[in-house]
């Protein structure tokens, strides 16, 4: 009997319990389907994140801060506790600050191109020049050499220039701002107020208020989820004068830094500033990115739990069905052995009925779960839905990386659980078998 032959015959033998059959493809597709699903999912997310990074850049980007702000958050973070052991070489997280001669160490080591000096800027509320609305408003700036921002108008700021104040705004503040399109708000005037610090002690009109032209309309995407817009270097050293006006400059700390180092030397590069003073963290995009996805991972992985465990039910189920067909048709295998076909062909036999109780499952499980996914994206990104501002964000991607594999590990599980019964009908006597009533 050739493999076609065996494989024709073993689909065949699979309707002669018809409502059998179909219980036990079911507890297969119910696995099959979640996994799928899920992967598609994890799929789709990485998908988005991957194009976002391609766009933005920024391989060589860090944030540093103190080693002792990072590691104090990030103790709190692992224990839940809220109250933490002092330690006197890092000073408190409060305390600690980049002093002038670490920040000079750090930019002569080697791979590192460019820092420059974070501004952690209180601004109280930005409008359209000559409207009335006044909006909460978080300003940060990034040298613009490091990272690109996908932008659905408009361009990058210029940090080149020290008069014309310059900002990015998301399409966030277009309804807001009374503005119809991303081109609408192109080289339109927006008004930033700086809350001057010493001036507010004394004088309850401490307000600054500084004009700048919007350059550019930053596209949904990863870096605007933090809702702070991008502006400028010379905004950015405008707004901190104006912020810290007539405090003496000894006075002033650097908290954070921002720079652009060689990406093959990073992880040298993070090792020498563990080194200098009481040492220093930084942080890159691929950091940041790794935190997404390890959130989206942790998530799937539960649900892939309940997949497993689904596909565990199916394999008894397939053991439980193949045992009964080989109790049925005992004499049908005596029979056959004593015309000749040998034990492997048997126990291929009933081996590729297992398989097949798989196959048909997760082509069922895809089936469904890619019904299911390709509505929900059309649903998601329809007028309203969670991904309209998201036209990019497939929630769920099915490729043949995703699906073959899945397809191939359910087989296999199918096969494993088929084994019993496989071997059992592979060594029945056949005299004894012909006999059997």
């Amino acid at each position: 009997m050739k493999t076609s032959d065996l494989i024709t015959t073993a689909n065949k033998n699979l309707l002669r319990n018809k409502v059998r059959t179909f219980l036990t493809i079911l507890a297969i597709f119910v696995g099959s389907f979640t996994i799928i699903l899920n992967s598609a999912i994890n799929a789709g997310v990485n998908d988005f994140i991957d194009k976002q990074v391609s766009s933005i850049g920024g391989d060589g980007f860090i944030e540093v801060m103190p080693a002792a702000a990072s590691e104090q958050v990030a103790a709190m973070m692992q224990s839940g506790e809220k109250v933490t052991e002092y330690n006197e070489k890092t000073g408190s997280m409060m305390s600690a600050v980049i002093s002038d001669e670490d920040f000079e160490a750090m930019k002569k080591v080697d791979g590192v191109k460019n820092l420059e000096v974070f501004h952690v800027l209180t601004t109280e509320w930005m409008r359209l020049e000559g409207a009335e609305k006044k909006y909460n408003v978080s300003l940060e700036y990034f040298p613009a050499s490091t990272m690109n921002v996908d932008l659905s108008a408009g361009r990058m700021t210029d940090d080149e220039t020290e008069t014309e104040y310059e900002i990015i705004i998301n399409e966030d503040w277009l309804k807001p701002l009374g503005l119809g399109s991303a081109e609408d708000a192109l080289n339109k005037t927006v008004e930033i107020t700086a809350k001057q610090t010493l001036k507010c002690y004394t004088s309850s009109d401490c307000l600054a208020i500084v004009k700048a032209k919007i350059v550019g309309v930053q596209a949904p995407g990863v870096l605007t989820m933090d809702g702070d817009l991008h502006i400028n270097r010379a905004l950015d050293a405008r707004l901190y004068e104006l912020i810290n006006e007539g405090i003496p400059e000894e006075q002033l700390a650097t908290v954070f830094a921002v720079g652009d180092v060689d990406p093959a030397k990073i992880e040298d590069i993070r090792a020498a500033f563990k080194e200098i003073g009481s040492g220093y963290n930084f942080i890159t995009v691929d950091d940041t990115v790794g935190m997404i996805r390890t959130f989206f991972d942790v998530i799937l992985a539960v649900f892939n739990i309940f997949g497993i465990i689904a596909l565990i039910a199916a394999a008894i189920g397939i053991i439980n069905t193949l045992f009964m067909s080989v109790q049925e048709r005992t004499r049908e295998i005596g029979l056959m052995k004593a015309l000749g076909m040998s034990r492997l062909k048997i126990f291929l036999s009933f081996s590729i009925e297992a398989i097949s109780l798989g196959f048909w499952g997760s082509i069922f499980g895809i089936a469904a779960s890619m019904i299911i996914g390709y509505s929900a994206n059309t649903v998601l990104h329809a007028e309203g839905g969670f991904l309209s501002p998201f036209p990019t964000f497939n929630l769920v991607s099915f490729t043949p990386e995703v699906i073959i594999p899945i397809v191939i590990m359910i087989m296999l599980i199918a096969f494993i659980a088929g084994t019993a019964p496989a071997l059992k009908a592979a060594k029945k006597d056949p005299i004894d078998a012909l006999r059997y009533e």
